[in-house]
This record gives structure tokens, C-alpha cells and sequence, in this order.
């Protein structure tokens, strides 16, 4: 993987308190693998399905003079931001967080989304992240136009 496809348009980086209490999460339970990471620098990056993600480890949880921290950092930090994650292995996924006990947020359901003159149907459950936040897991499962309802 060089430089210039390394990643999607958008990959988010996520400010965390414990880089390897963050990997044993996504990676152990979640499935996600990692790219690479600089264990000095407390960094990561994740993929899984094609959804990337960068995790930092962070010291202060000032802003002081460090310019990537805009504010204060309170737990939970994903406040007003929820990730939506389409994977393969929704199933599985959730399954691993029932039997090691992780909080579930929203539990499993078959949800449908208008999108334009269609419905997506999604299987998607919701759960938080160590460090508060929201992550959407879900998996298309089909589409009806918007008339087959009415």
C-alpha cells in the first residue's frame, strides 16, 4: 500500500487514553486489523472492511499549546458524533461482544433507511468505544422502492 491510496477520503482520528486498551478493543473484539502504528508516538492505524480508522493516544487532556486539542477532554469523548461501520461479519462481531460482556448500546435490529426514491434495509446494532465513542455496526440487507410501503 503506498502513500497515495493508503486511505479513503475521510479517516477519522480518535483522541484515546490507552492506545492498547483501544487496539485490544478493535482489534480483539471488534476484528479489525492493524495497518501500522508507531508504539512510540502512542499511534495506530485500524482497518476493517474497507473503514479505517487512526488512534492516538493522548497525554493531556488540555489544550494547552498542543494545537489538535480544541478543547477540554472529558469522558465520553465522541459527544454528538456516532460512527456507522458496514461490515461483513455483523453477526460474528456481535456475537464476541455478548460473550465477553460489552455493553450494547442499541441491540441487534433490522432497520430501514429511505434513501431517495428506495429503502436500504440494515441489520445494525450500536455500542461505545472505551473512550466514549459511538460506533454503529451494520449490514445491508436489501432495498424496496419507496411505493412498495404505501
Amino acid at each position: 500500500m503506498d502513500g497515495a491510496d493508503m486511505f479513503p477520503p475521510l479517516t477519522p482520528e480518535l483522541n484515546v487514553r490507552n492506545i492498547g486498551k483501544s487496539l485490544e478493543f478493535y482489534t480483539g473484539l471488534l476484528g479489525f486489523a492493524i495497518c501500522f502504528e508507531r508504539p512510540e508516538d502512542g499511534f495506530a492505524t485500524i482497518e476493517l472492511d474497507g473503514a479505517f480508522i487512526m488512534l492516538e493516544q493522548i497525554e493531556e487532556l488540555e489544550p494547552n499549546d498542543d494545537p489538535w486539542i480544541t478543547a477540554k477532554l472529558e469522558y465520553p469523548f465522541g459527544r454528538g458524533i456516532n460512527f456507522q461501520i458496514i461490515v461483513t461479519g455483523l453477526d460474528g462481531i456481535y456475537s464476541r461482544l455478548l460473550k465477553d460482556g460489552y455493553p450494547i448500546r442499541l441491540p441487534l435490529e433490522q432497520k430501514s433507511y429511505r434513501v431517495g426514491n428506495k429503502f436500504l434495509n440494515v441489520r445494525q446494532f450500536m455500542i461505545m468505544d472505551p473512550d466514549g465513542y459511538l460506533l454503529r455496526l451494520s449490514t445491508l440487507t436489501g432495498e424496496h422502492p419507496v411505493d412498495a410501503l404505501e
